[in-house]
């Protein structure tokens, strides 16, 4: 009976709480990255060019910054290709993570302030993990960009509506995709239509998840891109 008593009365006393707390959080990462500069930036002192900020997949993600060149824009850089802006290239550091897409606006932002970079016309693209990271940085960053091209990439499609009008949008997928299904871009690109927003749409029948080898290999995409800007009287 002592006992019973006992467990009773602590009982008793065991409350629920709901406590009032404050803490700060600091997120740090560590980017190996590449940056090409277009052959005329040294001989062209005054002049600001644009960026293209580009997001590889999954499998280039890790500790050996070379396999960024196997796809996108750094294969063709490596293959000789010249491009009349920057191009920034950073890895995710983690095989199996998510890209940390708060450090990468950190960034994206430095490398702008510390070069002639014009902010009114910052690009952005990735492929497939990275294709979800360039969505999800244009969700949560909705005036930083004027152009986004997804290739094959997961879709924030409730939150649609976030996406800023002004940026133009490109998507890419293949329709023989099993990695992620072409369901995705569909769906998104329906719902960002069904709201009046800018988007092209280019799907490659008999095409899987390697999309992006034909998507990087399109001309008109970097020449779409340099038609874009945040100014309306530059933009289309």
């Amino acid at each position: 009976m002592v006992l019973i008593a006992a467990f009773q009365s602590c009982a008793s006393q065991s409350k629920p709480r709901l406590v009032d707390a404050e803490q700060e959080t600091v997120t740090r990462e560590n980017f190996n990255y590449y940056l090409y500069y277009p052959e005329d930036y040294d001989a062209e002192g005054d002049k600001k060019y644009p960026l293209l900020l580009f997001l590889h997949g999954g499998g280039e993600s890790g500790d050996s910054l070379v396999t960024v060149k196997r796809n996108g824009p750094p294969k063709l850089i490596a293959r000789g290709k010249k491009f009349p802006f920057l191009i920034l290239a950073p890895q995710n550091p983690h095989k199996k993570k998510w890209w940390n897409t708060r450090a990468l606006v950190q960034l994206l932002d430095t490398i702008v302030e510390n070069n002639r970079v014009d902010k009114d016309r910052l690009y952005l693209t990735g492929l497939s993990r990275g294709g979800g990271a360039a969505w999800e940085m244009a969700v949560q960053y909705p005036e930083k960009f004027a152009a986004l091209a997804v290739v094959c990439g997961m879709t924030p499609v409730p939150y649609a509506s976030w996406l800023d009008k002004k940026m133009a949008i490109w998507v890419f997928h293949g329709e023989k995709d099993e990695s992620i299904p072409i369901s995705e871009s569909n769906e998104m690109v329906s719902k960002l239509k069904s709201m009046g927003y800018n988007v092209r749409y280019t799907k490659y029948p008999n095409v899987a998840h390697d999309a992006w080898v034909k998507a990087y290999d399109t001309e008109e995409l970097y020449e779409w891109f340099m038609q874009q800007s945040r100014k309306e009287d530059l933009a289309n």
